[in-house]
C-alpha cells in the first residue's frame, strides 16, 4: 500500500516532528507499505489563502494546475496520516487551508442532489496524530470531541472516507506527559499498519 503523511508544524524541534521520525521508522519496517510520500506543509512553502475572482473560480477548484501535483499525492495514497498539533481545539490554519484546497467538488466529492454528496475518495483510509499542551480529555469533555467530529464527520466522510483512526495526545508539554511511551505507541501502530487494520 502507499502512504502519504501531511505533516503540519513550522519547527523541526517539535514533538510533532518527532512523532512524524516514529510514523517514519514504523512504516520503513512495515512490509505491507510500498511507497511513502511526506508533504511537509511549512517546508514546501504551501499557500494555505483561498482566492477567487472573476478569473478564478472556486467551482474550478478541482482542476487548479497549480494543485495538480497535491491531487495526485492524494489520488495515488491508498492510507493518509495526518500529523499536527492541536491549537485552539482545531488543527493549524496552515492544514485546514490545505483541505480547503484539495478536498474541493469535482475532486474530494459529488453533489448529487441529496444532504451528502457522492464521496470521491472511497476505500482510502485516514489516520490523525495530534498532540497538545491541555490534558488528553479537554477537548472531549470541554469541547464536546469538536475536534474528531470536524474531522470524522464534516470532512472525511464527506469525501467517503470511513476508516478514520485518531491519536490524539494531551500534556505534552508536561515534563511527565510520557512522551517516549506515547511515540512508541504510534511506532508500534505503523509497524504493523496493514490494509485490512481497523480504525476507530
Amino acid at each position: 500500500m502507499n502512504v502519504l503523511i501531511v505533516f503540519t508544524h513550522p519547527n523541526h524541534q517539535s514533538l510533532s516532528y518527532a512523532f512524524l521520525q516514529e510514523v517514519l521508522r514504523g512504516c520503513e519496517e512495515n512490509h505491507d507499505i510500498q511507497q511513502v510520500q511526506v508533504l511537509d506543509l511549512y517546508d514546501e512553502n504551501f499557500d494555505p489563502v483561498l482566492k477567487f475572482g472573476e478569473k478564478k473560480k472556486r467551482r474550478d477548484m478541482y482542476k487548479d494546475p497549480d494543485m495538480e501535483k497535491y491531487r495526485n499525492q492524494l489520488s495515488w495514497a491508498d492510507k493518509i496520516i495526518f500529523i499536527y498539533p492541536i491549537w485552539w481545539g482545531r488543527p493549524p490554519a496552515m492544514l485546514m487551508g490545505y483541505i480547503d484546497k484539495m478536498f474541493a467538488s469535482g475532486f474530494a466529492y459529488k453533489d448529487n442532489g441529496k444532504m451528502l454528496p457522492v464521496g470521491l475518495l472511497k476505500g482510502k483510509s485516514v489516520v490523525c496524530v495530534s498532540v497538545m499542551k491541555g490534558p488528553t480529555f479537554y477537548p472531549m469533555f470541554w469541547l464536546n470531541n469538536a475536534h474528531k467530529v470536524l474531522m470524522r464527520k464534516a470532512l472525511f466522510q464527506y469525501v467517503g472516507i470511513k476508516k478514520v483512526k485518531f491519536f490524539e495526545f494531551g500534556n505534552m508539554e508536561n515534563p511527565k506527559g510520557k512522551h517516549k511511551e506515547k511515540m512508541n505507541k504510534v511506532y508500534r501502530y505503523f509497524q504493523t499498519l496493514n490494509n485490512h487494520s481497523i480504525t476507530s
